[in-house]
């Protein structure tokens, strides 16, 4: 079983399942995404919706980087490696927020650069 597969079983609609793994990958990232964005802009009365949306996308990052880590993943080693630096820097970051010491706010930022790649728009505004 791939990330791809543990994405859809954890995250996704079984209509998903014909979907690309990439187009898979953009539109859970995408959910989790807004609803970080909802629990933040809901100030303090929002940290139980915060902390399950940081659970959530906690839960996918350890998922990319299981599948960045194994040695069958055919994207670039570079890239491999950068994607695992974030995978690791989201990680401790959230452990961060969830202590009250950090903002959410640059994993959102992380998250909405990584969709911009994944919907071929990197770079864009």
């Amino acid at each position: 079983m791939n990330a791809h597969t543990r994405a859809l079983a954890s995250y996704g609609n079984p209509a998903t399942a014909l979907k690309s793994a990439r187009s898979a990958e953009y539109d859970v990232m995408a959910r989790i995404t807004s609803r970080l964005r909802k629990a933040l802009a809901g100030g303090k009365m929002s940290f139980p919706e915060l902390a399950e949306a940081m659970d959530e996308n906690r839960r996918l990052w350890t998922e990319f980087a299981i599948d960045l880590a194994n040695p069958e993943n055919k994207l670039p080693k570079a890239l491999r490696l950068q994607l695992l630096n974030l995978a690791q820097f989201t990680l401790t970051h959230t452990n961060q927020v969830l202590d009250g010491t950090a903002s959410a706010e640059v994993l959102i930022e992380i998250n909405t650069a990584v969709l911009r790649g994944l919907s071929g728009k990197a770079g864009a505004e």
